[in-house]
């Protein structure tokens, strides 16, 4: 059990989110979730905030709560996220601009806030979900591996900002999940996706959760700064 340890995972509603969200107040982490949909999530250690993530002062609130209820972050995990597949000349600017806004500028301002916290106690560990879009170079998903991609460099240079604090930074480059995410894109384009990979297979949740653990545990101290790809790519 990992009593009094507090972690804080983006975008728990559904799917990725609510699964880490339930794994780890199983585990008996504190766990700070926010989405902007409701929780189904009733257990006594989960505390849910209805946050657009994008919202600079509605994330400063969560932060804020931290301090006070729990007085220390030890976990970030940047979940949520949002997807598009389209051609270039069929994509519209305001796409191009929410997908950056939630992917990206959500995600800086989680760490900015968490960093803030996690540097005066000397530790943490902070986890960006990537994609292996941005490795594979997919038609139709221009923006989004872009937007990916950002969270990868942004992932490598933070962890050399922070490292003189003793948190690690790292990401984690996801295949397709069975989640909502997913459930608009054709099934020839998911499956042409899977072929490219070593293992043709979605990402299970239960693999998420493995090297998630793996990354926050103590003996990771010294990994940081890597995007560790899912599938063999």
């Amino acid at each position: 059990m990992e009593l009094n340890k507090t972690i804080l995972i983006t975008g728990t509603s559904k799917g990725i989110g609510r699964y880490l969200s339930e794994y780890y107040a199983g585990k008996g982490f504190n766990v700070i979730g926010c989405s902007r949909s409701k929780s189904d999530l009733t257990v006594e250690n989960y505390h849910h905030f209805l946050t657009d993530v994008t919202d600079e002062t509605k994330v400063k609130e969560i932060f804020t709560f931290i301090r006070k209820k729990f007085s220390r972050l030890d976990v970030l995990i940047n979940n949520a996220g949002i997807a598009s597949m389209n051609h270039v000349m069929l994509t519209p600017i305001k796409s191009v601009e929410k997908i950056f806004s939630v992917n990206f500028t959500g995600m800086f301002l989680f760490c900015r806030e968490a960093s803030k916290i996690m540097s005066k106690q000397k530790f943490g560990r902070i986890i960006n979900l990537s994609s292996v879009a941005v490795k594979l170079d997919l038609e139709g998903e221009a923006v989004y591996a872009a937007s990916k991609s950002a969270v990868v460099s942004f992932t490598k240079v933070l962890s050399k900002e922070l490292s003189e604090f003793g948190i690690t930074v790292n990401s984690i480059g996801l295949t397709p999940v069975k989640t909502d995410l997913i459930k608009g894109v054709p099934e020839e384009k998911i499956n042409s996706l899977l072929d490219k990979l070593t293992l043709k297979k979605f990402t299970e949740l239960r693999d998420i959760s493995n090297l998630t653990d793996f990354l926050i545990g103590e003996e990771s101290s010294f990994i940081t700064g890597q995007n560790i790809n899912f599938g063999g790519v």
